[in-house]
C-alpha cells in the first residue's frame, strides 16, 4: 500500500535526517518492539524503545557516517526510526520480518541493528 505522505529518497542520509518520518518512527518502532517482547513472554506487553539502544544500534550497523559529525544520541536514535519505517513505508521490510527480528535476538541492541542492517541493504543505499 502506497501513502500519500511517503516521498520517495534518493540518499540515505536524506531518510536519516528527515524528522518527520522520525516522529512517526518513534511510534512503529515502540509498537513492533512491544509486539516482539509480548510474543517472547507470551503476554501483552507495551514499552518504548530507550533511545541510547537505537543510537547504538544504528553505530554498530555503519549508518553513524551518514550523520554530521555534532549529533547528539538523541538525534542518532531518530534517524535509526527514520530508517525502520522509511523501509516499511517501501515495502523493503515487512512488519512481520521486524517482529521476528526483534523476537529472535541476542538483546534489543543486536535485533535493531540486525533491522538497520536489512534496511539499508534492501533498499539499496
Amino acid at each position: 500500500m502506497r501513502f500519500k505522505f511517503a516521498r520517495r529518497c534518493k540518499e540515505l542520509k536524506e531518510i536519516l535526517l528527515d524528522n518527520k518520518l522520525a516522529r512517526l518512527g518513534d511510534a512503529y518502532v515502540n509498537f513492533v518492539y512491544s509486539l516482539a517482547l509480548s510474543n517472547k513472554r507470551g503476554e501483552p506487553v507495551g514499552r518504548k524503545v530507550k533511545g541510547k539502544i537505537l543510537a547504538e544500534a544504528l553505530k554498530l550497523a555503519g549508518l553513524r557516517e551518514f550523520l554530521p559529525h555534532r549529533i547528539d544520541s538523541h538525534m542518532l536514535a531518530d534517524a535509526a526510526e527514520a530508517l525502520i519505517l522509511y523501509a516499511w513505508l517501501e515495502d523493503a521490510v515487512t512488519f512481520q520480518e521486524a517482529i521476528k527480528i526483534l523476537e529472535e535476538a541476542e538483546n534489543e541492541v543486536e535485533g535493531f541493528k540486525r533491522l538497520l542492517v536489512l534496511a539499508r541493504r534492501r533498499l539499496d543505499f
